[in-house]
């Protein structure tokens, strides 16, 4: 997230922070379900979402952005792991390591504090901030080295879905089996197949649960926390294991992305073409696939299982279509004002992002609008946070240097605060064009 010098005249890479911010706009495009509706995030049919308009919004989202955002940011990261790392050992200072370990666990600290304080179970800088600590060895590797590693590493952790998803499946064919054998003859081990079955043939909580989480959710906001806190636990243990791949894979390929020159738009126009190309040819299908599938099993948990199979493979294909369009975009140096607002929304990425979880508390939990608005109706409040932050980065960053949080970390990074407001004595920032060759 954001360059990383200490000082004010660090060299932008624009490219990086145009699709920073673009991938900051689209997780807010996943996430504000979740903030919103809770368990509805993957399953519209809870909190009546599965008709009409809002099952056309869960479609066409599921189709083109499930998992791919996610990816996008995390690929980015990668690349501003190799961008930290390099600028901190070309300025020959010899805590350069301290630097980089000193930055991820700060990381670690906001993502605490979006999940504990801010009540956003989705976080992701927790993450991040725990996968970075591994990546520091990869650094100096070749970019061919990096992408390998990094695909045997998303590679396994697909292998775990696909490995989870055959195990439903059997759960299932097992119940189906022992429902064939007449009642007064089934064995217990068939009448357990069926007892577990049923215990998980639901994607997501049963309607009285769902009812006492919305309850709780819109009863203010340490009902709201006590509501959250094991969820969060959850999430910010078991999950470190069961992710660790998916994180750690993508930011692999960010670093190998970067080496290649492919973020920097160093590679030729043809190269960012067959990866748009290709990547829709290949992920649009598959995720059109997945979510019939989903649909064709009502939303079930056997359903999602299928969908699984395949889901890791297409999200991949499918963020190769979104980088390899976004990088076309750059290439044309067309629209240069909305480029520049977006790269500015990517330098205050950690900001921005930050900036969501706030508003998100105010509106569900604060205000109780928590689970009160439909699936469709909350991209109304996403597309207001978009032209908010399209309008007031590039505005902040006319007279700031920093957005504020990206201000702190460096401060805390470094030991030493950085120049916060721009003025004659400070030089702004070198920026190296988009559309540059």
């Amino acid at each position: 997230m954001g360059e990383v010098a200490a000082a004010p005249t660090a060299r932008r890479i624009e490219s990086l922070d145009f699709i920073r911010g673009c991938a900051l706009f689209g997780i807010l495009l996943m996430n504000i379900v979740g903030m919103g509706l809770g368990p509805a995030y993957d399953n519209p049919t809870i909190l009546g979402g599965d008709k009409g308009i809002n099952l056309q919004t869960w479609y066409f989202f599921n189709v083109g952005f499930e998992g791919t955002q996610r990816a996008l940011f995390s690929i980015l990261f990668g690349a501003g792991i190799i961008l930290f790392s390099s600028r901190a050992e070309a300025s020959a200072r010899s805590d350069h390591a301290d630097l980089y370990f000193r930055r991820q666990l700060l990381l670690i600290g906001f993502g605490l504090f979006n999940a504990w304080i801010l009540l956003w179970i989705g976080d992701i800088l927790f993450y991040y901030g725990v996968t970075a600590l591994f990546l520091f060895a990869f650094r100096k590797l070749p970019a061919r080295t990096l992408l390998i590693i990094g695909l045997t590493a998303f590679a396994l952790g697909a292998l775990w879905s696909a490995a989870e998803a055959n195990g439903k499946v059997r759960q299932y064919e097992a119940a189906r089996a022992a429902q064939s054998v007449p009642a007064a003859k089934r064995s217990d081990k068939q009448k357990e197949a069926i007892e577990k079955w049923e215990e998980s043939r639901l994607a997501g909580p049963p309607p009285p649960a769902v009812a006492a989480m919305k309850r709780n959710m819109t009863s203010g906001y340490l009902s709201a926390q006590a509501e959250l806190a094991p969820i969060i636990r959850h999430f910010q243990s078991w999950n470190i294991y069961r992710f660790f791949a998916d994180f750690f894979g993508m930011m692999m390929i960010g670093m190998a992305l970067f080496k290649f020159g492919i973020l920097t738009l160093e590679a030729r126009t043809r190269t960012y073409l067959a990866m748009a190309v290709g990547g829709y040819a290949a992920g649009l299908p598959m995720n059109i696939y997945e979510a019939n599938l989903i649909m064709a099993n009502s939303f079930s948990s056997l359903g999602y299982a299928k969908g699984l199979i395949t889901y890791d493979f297409s999200r991949l294909v499918l963020t190769m279509g979104h980088l390899g369009l976004l990088m076309l975009f750059l290439k044309s140096g067309i629209l240069g004002w909305f480029r520049r607002a977006m790269a500015a929304v990517g330098r205050m990425a950690l900001t921005n992002y930050l900036t969501h979880s706030v508003i998100a508390l105010i509106i569900f939990v604060l205000l109780g609008f928590w689970g009160a608005l439909e699936r469709h109706q909350l991209y109304y409040i996403v597309f207001s946070i978009w032209i908010a932050q399209l309008i007031a980065s590039p505005a902040w960053l006319k007279y700031f240097h920093f957005g504020p949080v990206e201000w702190l970390w460096r401060y805390l990074t470094y030991l030493k605060a950085p120049p916060f407001r721009k003025n004659r004595n400070n030089a702004p920032m070198v920026v190296v064009p988009a559309a540059a060759e």
